[in-house]
Formats: C-alpha cells, structure tokens, sequence
C-alpha cells in the first residue's frame, strides 16, 4: 500500500515553485498578509500567584497589612483585560476567515484578499465559533485537573499527607492531560487542514464538513496516520529552517537599526526626550521590519504546507480534491523530468538505426545497380555475337 503522505512531499513542492516562482511582488505581499493572520492568536490565560502570610504564633514581626485597592485600579485593570480580551477574538475571527482566504489563494492560485473574504466570511465566522468553543473546553478541562491536583493541598493546609495525595493525583492524571493535548491537537490541526477545504469544497458548515470527512478517515485510517506523522517531522524541520532564516534577517536588520538607535543613544545625552523619542522610533520601526520580513519568510513554508496537505486529501478521497487541475500538472512535470533523459537516449538510438537503415539501403541500391548494369552489358555481348553469327551465313 502506498502512502500518499510520503508521495506527495515532492508534488507540493513542485506546486509551491509553480506558484511562488518566478517572484510576483504583489502576490507575495498578499500572501505575507494572509500569513500573519492565518492560524488565528492563541487564547491563554497566566494566573498570578500570591503568597499569603500565615500567623504560625511564633515570634516576629507581623507581615504588614496590603493596603486596600481602590475602585479605580480595578476599573483600569477591567478595562485593561477587557481589550485584552477583545483584541485576542478580533484576531482569531480574522485568522478564521484568512485560513479559507489561503485556500482560495492556493486553489485559484490568486490571492484576492477582498473577494474571497467576501465570499468566506460566514463560514470563516462558523470556524471561529468552533475554535472558541475547542479552546473553551480545553482550558476548561485544564482547569478541572489542575482544580483536582491542587484541591488536596487546599483543603488539607498544606500539610504533608495533603501534598502526597496532590502528586498522587498528578501522576493519575497525567495519561488525562496527555490524551487532552492530543485529541485537542489532532481536532484543531484536522479542521484547518481537512474541515476548511470540505466547507470550500462542498460549501458546508465545520459540524457538516467533520461528518463529510469522518468516513474517509475511517476507511483510509493508514494514510491519515502517516499525515499526522510526516507532518510533524516537516513542521519541526521547516521551524528550524525557518528560524534561522528569521535570525539571519534579524541579524541584517539590525545593522542600519542599530545605527539608528546608537545615534539615539548619543542625543540622550544631550536632549533626553529627544534621545528617548529616536530610541522608541528606531526600535517599533525594527519590529514592524522584522515583522513583514518574518511574513515573507513564511509565505513558501505555509503555501508548501496547505499544498501538501490539499493532495493528500485529494489522493484520499477525490471527491474531495480542490487542485485537479495543479495536481495533473505538477504530475504531468515530474513524469516528463524524470523520463527526458530515457527519451533522449531512445531517439538517439532510433537516429543511429535509421542512419543505419539508410546507409544499409544506399549499399544494397549500389549493388542491384552494379549487377543491372552487368546484365546489361552481357545482353549487348550476346547481341553482338548474334549479329556476327548472322553475317557468317551464305546469302
């Protein structure tokens, strides 16, 4: 059985250089676009912890008393989260729509971010909807088991017994979090990769895309496997790649930023305001060029990675395939490449064996003509003698 994951790692390649190359500006400015925002921000919340004193009745000072916060600090911290908050869902219901922008950019080969938002974004406002709701449940389910480690040590004071009972509900629960991390991966992977073409291909929604995909995951269980594993390799490979390639950009661009920013340095000296001003300049100016370098960077890596993933899927189901027409392409130019040197020996030895066949003919002509003309010349003989015979006779 071949699997499709190992066999189309050179195919989406292939489609990738068709895309991408030769360089088209606007399209990979467009493209770079799509990328910043495809994937959608992650929602995470850090707890603050705080210690509290505890009067064991021993001697020393008491800890002093935490003056009371008021009313205003609390309304700007509310605010504070609150942006917070809503910057993060503005985010991720733009990287929700972005994610059928990319397909659409990868299938019609054409990135335009206008017409296809407006032609995706109720469905990308569904993806979003199912995103929150997956991330919900995950940090919920992260909360209940950090809730059920932590409530020994709570209710028990801290105590020793307590805390042996909180490692011993740590080491149960660890098969839990692991299979959480797991199945909440593989649900958020398959839906950008699988689920977002089905609701392209066959305009449905993400429950109605899940239910068109579920059975090809059943009979083809091995090739989805293999998927997931080949990908994480390619991911981890094209990281690190991808990495270096951002540090080395760092790297460049800090050559004339820093320039800039050492000049600030030396009118800190002088007229600090001014100094800081140059300082704060120079350093948003290097983070938005870092930014749209790093954009850039990812556009091959994230066309190579929805490329991939779209043959697989194609291979897999065909009903489902949304680049037929790249796919016989990029095929049809592996096959050539890989027999032109065949083609080219095989015509060369037609070549040699018809000049062969040629030469053959010319001889043998050569030699019918030689004997023709030998016959011809023993008929006149024979004429010849004949004509002499006939004067020999008495009239």
């Amino acid at each position: 059985m071949s699997l499709h994951a190992i066999e189309d790692l050179d195919d989406a390649y292939r489609a990738t250089r068709a895309l991408l190359l030769p360089i088209d500006r606007s399209l990979w400015v467009r493209l770079a676009v799509v990328v910043l925002f495809v994937g959608g921000p992650s929602l995470g919340f850090n707890g603050a912890q705080s210690s509290v004193p505890v009067d064991s009745g021993g001697p020393g000072e008491p800890f002093p008393a935490t003056p009371p916060v008021g009313a205003e600090v609390w309304a700007v911290v509310a605010t504070v989260v609150a942006a917070a908050v809503l910057i993060g869902l503005a985010l991720l219901f733009v990287g929700s729509v972005m994610e059928f922008v990319l397909i659409e950019a990868v299938r019609n080969e054409d990135a335009r971010i206008g017409t296809y938002w407006r032609r995706r974004w109720r469905q990308g406002l569904r993806l979003f909807g199912f995103r929150l709701v997956i991330g919900v449940l995950t940090l919920g389910s992260a909360a209940v088991i950090a809730g059920l480690v932590l409530l020994p040590v709570v209710v028990g004071g801290g105590t020793d017994p307590a805390a042996g009972l909180s490692v011993v509900a740590l080491l149960l629960l660890v098969p839990v979090v692991v299979a959480l991390a797991v199945v909440s991966g593989l649900v958020s992977g398959f839906t950008t990769t699988f689920v977002v073409p089905v609701m392209v291909r066959e305009e449905r929604t993400v429950l109605g895309a899940w239910g068109r995909l579920w059975p090809t995951i059943t009979a083809h269980p091995w090739q989805y496997l293999a998927f997931v594993v080949v990908s994480v390799l390619v991911n981890l490979v094209l990281g690190i790649l991808l990495g270096i390639a951002v540090a080395f950009a760092a790297i460049l661009l800090l050559i004339p930023f820093g320039l800039i920013g050492g000049i600030g340095v030396l009118l800190f000296s002088a007229v600090e305001s001014l100094g800081i001003a140059v300082i704060v300049v120079t350093a948003l100016l290097f983070a938005l060029a870092l930014l749209v370098a790093s954009a850039l960077l990812q556009v091959p890596v994230v066309v190579y990675l929805r490329y991939y993933a779209l043959l697989v899927l194609g291979d897999v189901e065909a009903s489902l395939d949304l680049i037929p027409e790249r796919r016989a392409a990029v095929r049809a130019d592996g096959g050539a490449a890989g027999t032109d040197a065949t083609g080219s020996d095989a015509a060369a030895t037609d070549t040699t064996g018809s000049d062969e066949e040629v030469s053959d003919g010319t001889a043998d002509g050569a030699v019918d003509d030689d004997a023709g003309d030998d016959d011809v010349g023993d008929a006149r003989s024979d004429d010849a003698e004949g004509d002499g015979d006939d004067d020999e006779r008495p009239g």
